[in-house]
């Protein structure tokens, strides 16, 4: 899709990233990482709901109110979008489109060019990620109908965690009841850790091959993930993005005997647990809201809930510290990313603090004065462990992950 004559050394990735009710979208180089465009198209399929439409370009904003019944008219609503206010993808160049699609499964260790039978595996395993696969694959299908003379590339979210040992991915569950139904730990935030941790081992000024990190990726959503030599060897999510860390809305891990223990003393249904474990619990549990920013406030302001929700929450990240390391057997570097990773001081501290017996040591000073987009050396200089603060680019991972595919065929 270029003019003739055009030099093609950009290699343009179109980014889509689909959920229930959403339609994420960048135009990204993936040799350089830098976005032409972006957009968001929320409200999908939402009835009585008038569909909301918002393209960036540079520093100039476009919104719009417009019906989206469905993924395809959101996609349509895309086009439109650039074909009026720019910049024009059949003078992009685009090279392909990558999706985000969240749940691979034990069929998908990488990145692959989408065809029938992709389209086939990832629903047969959309029992593993009923929000998110369905959504995903309304994406791939809208894009396949709009831009059917592009390549189409799926990037798991799961693939990064494919390469984690037998001993790390598997529950000590009936051997014969998990095989038939594949219960075994996925992971997740696969794009953002693998590359922050390519990011970081950079900024060390080591090949990925050689750094051992553990990653936060701490959002509404959070994961941790032990990486060695450039690969997943462990992570905190686990069949499903409910396991793990203490989240916005999630319980993190918890005693699984906690479900029979509500059915049985409070007469509660699977998916009335379901949704308490992973709506109603988490931050907006113990503090009453999601935002990180909300809680801190109020901890600093002497609310006891808050309060203590803040405590767990960072207990919870000093845990996963000391098993990784003891996984890990050496640390090079903690690195946190993603919205509360990136963005409260309070939080990364609460997560190091009293963690110099293990090399940690952070600079106070540092840590309060990260400067939102860059990356940034939060420990003290003399400290056998760096602490880093790395902004995540899962829109650059994937159209970087696409242009290999491509490129590979």
């Amino acid at each position: 899709m270029g003019t003739a004559g055009e030099p093609r050394t950009a290699q343009h990735v179109l980014v889509i990233n689909a959920g229930s009710s959403s339609l994420k979208y960048q135009v990204v180089d993936a040799a350089s990482g830098t976005a032409l465009a972006s957009g968001l198209a929320e409200r999908v399929g939402q009835t009585g709901a008038v569909g909301h439409l918002r393209h960036e370009v540079g520093e100039d904003v476009h919104e719009r109110e417009l019906p989206l019944p469905d993924h395809g008219a959101a996609m349509a609503a895309m086009r439109e979008a650039f074909e009026a206010f720019g910049p024009e993808l059949a003078s992009a160049n685009l090279m392909a489109v990558g999706h985000r699609v969240v749940q691979g499964g034990p069929e998908f260790s990488a990145s692959v060019r989408i065809d029938a039978e992709v389209v086939a595996a990832i629903e047969d395993v959309s029992d593993l990620a009923p929000l998110h696969n369905p959504p995903n694959l309304a994406g791939i299908r809208a894009a396949q109908a709009t831009f059917g003379d592009l390549p189409q590339v799926a990037v798991f979210d799961t693939a990064f965690h494919r390469s984690m040992p037998a001993h790390a991915a598997t529950y000590a569950l009936d051997r014969e009841i998990a095989q038939a139904h594949r219960v075994r730990r996925y992971g997740a935030h696969g794009t953002s850790h693998q590359y922050v941790a390519r990011t970081a081992a950079r900024e060390l000024g080591l090949a990925p091959e050689s750094a051992n990190l553990i990653v936060f990726h701490l959002g509404n959503g959070a994961s941790a993930t032990a990486v060695a030599g450039g690969r997943s060897v462990d992570t905190s999510m686990g069949l499903t993005p409910l396991e793990g860390l203490v989240m916005g809305t999630r319980t993190g891990d918890i005693d699984p005997a906690v479900v029979f223990h509500l059915a049985r003393t409070a007469g509660m249904s699977i998916d009335e647990i379901d949704t308490v474990m992973n709506r109603r619990s988490g931050l907006l549990g113990l503090a009453g809201s999601n935002d990180m920013r909300d809680v801190v406030d109020a901890a600093e302001h002497g609310d006891d809930d808050a309060r203590l929700a803040l405590d767990v929450y960072c207990y919870r990240l000093r845990k996963y510290i000391g098993a990784y390391t003891a996984a890990l057997g050496r640390v090079d570097a903690v690195v946190f990313t993603a919205g509360v990773g990136e963005n409260s001081a309070p939080v990364r501290a609460g997560a190091l603090r009293g963690l110099e017996n293990l090399g940690i040591m952070l600079d106070e000073a540092a840590n309060k004065s990260v400067r939102p987009g860059a990356v940034s050396c939060i420990s003290v200089q003399d400290s056998p462990v760096t602490v880093l603060v790395v902004p995540t680019n899962e829109e650059w991972e994937i159209a970087r992950e696409a242009a290999r595919v491509v490129q590979a065929i």
